[in-house]
């Protein structure tokens, strides 16, 4: 039987916690990505004691190619079975400010994180990744955008985000590389990344965890697929 292993980043709090969380509760053996000691090993013990098999946490800075590097040596020599790369961590940007009054600065920032840095590190995962027959997630929001929220930054590097999944589902398609990417909206979901924000229409880190895992259980593939568990809605 295959390994069941899965490297999430960004798994110590938020969205990327519960898929942890979860996926660890349906069989699966976890690495935590993460850019604090003390908040990653909180995480680890939190986990364990939900009963998830930990097999440690990985120090993973986005901004940082020295450190998605080294992330990514530690994990050929430490977790060479891995199966499932989770590309959940990620900065918001300035979500208060509208596409006028953005500042460049952040618009670099934000990219750099959630579209250089996300894409850096699967690059550099994708050799184990397709000798193990694995499978790539990335966490994102819809390049389409929506009336009702559209903060530049963070959406423009999602954007980006999405054109590398698609690029790539297409690419190991043609060359038969055994390797499947998809991305996946959660929706609204209440976390650190939006101020805890607890709208109508919002769900909590359980319940979107949960949901992620049972569509990342399902069986099936979803090569090049942009699966939303629930559609942004109007307030």
């Amino acid at each position: 039987m295959k390994e069941k292993i899965v490297f999430v980043t960004g798994a110590n709090k938020g969205i990327g916690y519960g898929i942890a969380k979860h996926l660890g509760l349906s069989g699966w053996q976890v690495i935590i990505g993460a850019r604090d000691e003390q908040r990653a090993e909180k995480a680890v013990s939190e986990l364990k004691s939900a009963g998830v098999d930990v097999l440690g946490w990985v120090s993973l800075e986005l901004r940082d190619l020295a450190s998605i590097e080294e992330a990514a040596k530690v994990i050929n020599e430490k977790f060479a079975d891995i199966t499932l790369l989770v590309n959940n961590a990620g900065i918001p940007g300035d979500m208060s400010v509208n596409s006028e009054h953005t500042e460049l600065s952040d618009i670099k920032e934000t990219l750099n994180v959630n579209f250089i840095g996300t894409f850096a590190l699967t690059k550099a995962l994708i050799p184990l990744l397709t000798k193990n027959k694995g499978r790539i997630v990335n966490v994102t929001v819809p390049s389409e955008i929506s009336p009702y929220w559209h903060p530049l930054a963070y959406v423009a590097s999602k954007a980006a985000q999405n054109a590398m999944m698609g690029v790539m589902a297409i690419e190991f398609q043609q060359s038969n590389t055994p390797l499947e990417i998809f991305s996946v909206h959660p929706g609204p979901t209440t976390t650190d990344l939006n101020g805890n924000m607890a709208l109508p229409g919002f769900h909590d880190i359980e319940t979107v965890g949960q949901k992620m895992a049972e569509l990342i259980d399902d069986g099936q593939n979803h090569q090049g697929e942009f699966i939303e568990l629930y559609p942004i809605v109007k307030e």
